[in-house]
């Protein structure tokens, strides 16, 4: 298994990050596309196809709504993603965050790649 070190940033021509390549095999032949969450974007592919995959998905996902843990009772509830770094995947009740107030954010670590944050 690679490491985060390893993975190639994809680029939109504007040079917003739009995900990452995972090597799957030594040469880099063969990669995963990743979201800028960590997630699996697809099946394996060839680097160009990872790209085109990629750059296709864009950003948009990131201003969607989410569950963390989703299959515990206690984390059901709806959140928003207010940052995504090296750091972190910042979370965030997602009603709350619309009104400037609610409960202290949670920090899930990135990358996400057991995909603990699912769309809700």
């Amino acid at each position: 298994m690679s490491t985060t070190s390893d993975w190639i940033m994809v680029a939109r021509e504007d040079r917003e990050t739009v995900g990452y390549l995972e090597p799957v095999t030594d040469d880099y032949d063969v990669v995963q596309p990743r979201t800028l969450l960590g997630h699996r974007a697809g099946e394996p592919t060839d680097i160009e196809g990872g790209e085109d995959r990629l750059r296709e998905r864009g950003i948009g996902e990131l201003a969607e709504v989410w569950a963390l843990d989703a299959g515990t009772p206690a984390h059901r509830r709806s959140l928003a993603i207010l940052e995504v770094s090296p750091h972190g995947i910042v979370v965030a009740d997602a009603l709350a965050t619309k009104a400037l107030a609610g409960p202290e954010p949670t920090t899930v670590p990135w990358p996400d790649v057991g995909e603990r944050l699912t769309r809700a």
